[in-house]
């Protein structure tokens, strides 16, 4: 019957395509990004900051790295609380992404010092054994123009000081990216709010366990070396050769991390490995 009537069956064909699309893309997004999806506490971008994120953008950082976590609890135990709205509304192009060559960076900011990213850049295997990201080393020869920054925030209209843009005739792209990278995910008080609270007596199951030693030293290795150095000697992290601490407390740091001092939570490990991690610190310390 419709087969012949082309004309009619095209033109609903095309009404209920337009339909489909308003119901389910139009609608949506005009329901975004307005005042009542807004948080307080998201900033603009800084001139330092823009200049990074214009900086990540150039080298395709997006193609391997996404900037959203889902809603799912796979991911927000992995990566963090889940992604809002409202922390887009300065993103001139937003940086989603749908490929996760990388890890995703959306609650990357304050996760690590500034030092771990520039000797991450620089060399992403000496911060992460078996890394396939590209050395970025490069980025440090290359100085920022105060003037070009200045006519970008005009045009995102997003506020600055002279003085802002004055001091990135002291910067290059290596110092603008790290800015960039430092901010993600940190104009919301999420990681505080994420922490998990500790329930119960800590007690250590493998004390004198040569083989949760052994295990510990290889997790040490792996997550603990490239900070505090290969032989605890300190390097981005103290130095952990003498640890004046109980073993519960120990591992409440392993397991939480150090907000303030950009040290990440390592329970996603697991209670055995921070355990094995506790009992290898304590074993050569007390060597």
């Amino acid at each position: 019957m419709w087969e012949k009537r082309p004309i009619l069956f095209l033109i609903l064909a095309t009404a209920a395509i337009m339909t489909g699309t308003t119901i389910t893309m139009i609608v949506p997004f005009l329901s975004v990004n307005t005042e009542a999806d807004r948080i307080e506490s998201v900033k603009p971008y800084t001139p330092l900051q823009q200049e990074g994120r214009d900086v990540y953008i150039r080298e395709g950082c997006n193609n391997c790295h996404t900037q959203t976590v889902r809603p799912l609890v796979s991911e927000v135990l992995r990566y963090g609380e889940y992604s809002k709205s409202g922390e887009f509304v300065y993103d001139r192009p937003f940086l989603w992404g749908s490929k996760r060559t990388g890890p995703d960076l959306a609650r990357l900011g304050g996760k690590y010092p500034d030092a771990w990213h520039y000797k991450h850049m620089a060399s992403p295997r000496t911060m992460i054994p078996g890394s396939n990201m590209p050395d970025y080393g490069w980025l440090s020869k290359n100085p920022l123009d105060p003037d070009l920054a200045r006519r970008k925030m005009k045009v995102l209209d997003f506020p600055y000081t002279e003085k802002q843009i004055a001091d990135l005739a002291t910067k290059n792209e290596m110092d603008a990216i790290v800015a960039y990278l430092q901010k993600l995910g940190n104009d919301i008080p999420w990681r505080k709010a994420a922490q998990t609270t500790i329930v119960g007596d800590l007690k250590n199951p493998f004390i004198g366990n040569k083989d949760a030693i052994e295990a510990g030293e290889h997790l040490y290795e792996n997550s603990c070396a490239p900070c505090h150095g290969e032989d605890r000697q300190g390097e981005i992290g103290p130095e952990l050769t003498d640890i004046d601490m109980d073993d519960a407390d120990l591992y409440e740091i392993i397991h939480n991390g150090i907000s303030d001092g950009g040290m990440p939570a390592f329970g996603s490990l697991g209670s055995e490995k921070v355990w094995q991690l506790v009992n290898y610190l304590k074993e050569k310390d007390d060597d």
